[in-house]
């Protein structure tokens, strides 16, 4: 499976004539508006303090998918709505990865990030596919994804800082990092409990095991403590802190889910829908994928005390906003002599 952030309206309007719905007891749909709006409001805040003039992203736009020009495009909306700078560069695919080595030694540069995908799975001379080698080219001082190899490692090493003095936080995956923040919101996580024990005791679903979005999200919420399923096409396995565990034969998806506190559901297909019966009274269930994956009203309907979350999008903007700013704080002395973080963070 592979993901996007969704972006857009968070309600479903009723069909002219048709009656509205009562949920089950308890059961709620909880809109990204109400999850960002915390922190839009902090990056406003921080940016106010900088003199009003914010760092700079640069996104490159390497493809024609529509849906990666709409999240270019409201990416640009947000950002000059929270007094970031923001600029898009639109350039051939062959020549992308020398504009992002030029941009990675841009002193005017506070953070890079692309829109994918470019060449999708298509074969690397350097290994892999070559969107992976693509994300790997951005400095580890500029990636606002926190998506290139340094920032991958330290995530599943539980390293949560750049610097030995433990002072310059990690930037972390933004729609990962955007399903964390929505946990926090509705307060899942239990914050009484020290960092990095916060989730313990809870079981999580994640349905999609992308590089992007369905292992950083299960391994974040392992990190934290929570017993993870992660769900694939072709396998199921236990995430724990730090470790895959596989389960036994006759585990079943719906096994998983059926204990699950936390549902994530991750795949870009219309044609995958989860069966709301399986979702357990009281879980939070969120939607990430560019399809809805399962049928939203079924769920808010049977299933009491459901809190479902159908799109994340506009969290993920603001996670991408605060990467932004915790890149500026970490790095802009290097960023301005020039650096491009060859050498990672030495």
């Amino acid at each position: 499976f592979s993901s996007r952030p969704v972006l857009g309206q968070d309600s479903i309007k009723p069909k002219m004539g048709e009656a509205p719905v009562e949920n089950a007891p308890g059961a709620r749909k909880v809109l990204a508006d109400e999850v960002a709006a915390p922190f839009r409001e902090e990056i406003r805040e921080a940016v106010a303090a900088m003199g009003g003039v914010g760092p700079k992203l640069v996104g490159f736009l390497a493809n024609t998918d529509p849906a990666a020009k709409k999240y270019a495009e409201w990416t640009g909306k947000a950002m000059t709505a929270d007094n970031l700078r923001f600029e898009l560069r639109q350039v051939q695919e062959a020549n992308l990865e020398e504009e992002l080595e030029k941009a990675n030694k841009e002193v005017d540069v506070d953070g890079i990030m692309i829109y994918y995908p470019v060449f999708g799975q298509q074969p690397s001379f350097h290994g892999g596919s070559h969107d992976d080698y693509l994300r790997d080219t951005v400095s580890p001082y500029k990636d606002a994804e926190g998506l290139n190899h340094f920032y991958r490692r330290a995530l599943y090493q539980n390293k949560r800082c750049v610097d030995a003095e433990n002072t310059k936080k990690c930037v972390l995956p933004c729609t990962p990092l955007a399903v964390v923040k929505t946990l926090e919101h509705l307060k899942v996580y239990d914050p009484a409990l020290p960092e990095g024990q916060r989730m313990t005791g809870k079981t999580a679903v994640v349905v999609n095991r992308s590089e992007v979005v369905g292992r950083p999200v299960a391994a974040m919420l392992a990190n934290d403590g929570a017993k993870v399923w992660s769900v694939d096409i072709d396998s199921v396995y236990i995430f724990m802190r730090g470790k895959l565990v596989m389960p036994s034969e006759s585990t079943s998806v719906e096994t998983a889910v059926k204990e699950a506190d936390i549902v994530i559901l991750g795949v870009p297909s219309d044609k995958y829908k989860m069966d709301p019966s399986w979702i357990k009274e009281g879980a939070v269930v969120i939607n990430v994928a560019t399809s809805k994956n399962i049928d939203e009203k079924a769920l808010l309907t049977t299933r009491p005390g459901v809190r479902y979350v159908g799109q994340v999008g506009k969290v993920t903007v603001a996670m991408l906003e605060r990467n932004l700013l915790r890149l500026h704080q970490n790095f802009n002395d290097k960023v301005k002599e020039g650096r491009g973080g060859d050498f990672y963070l030495a």
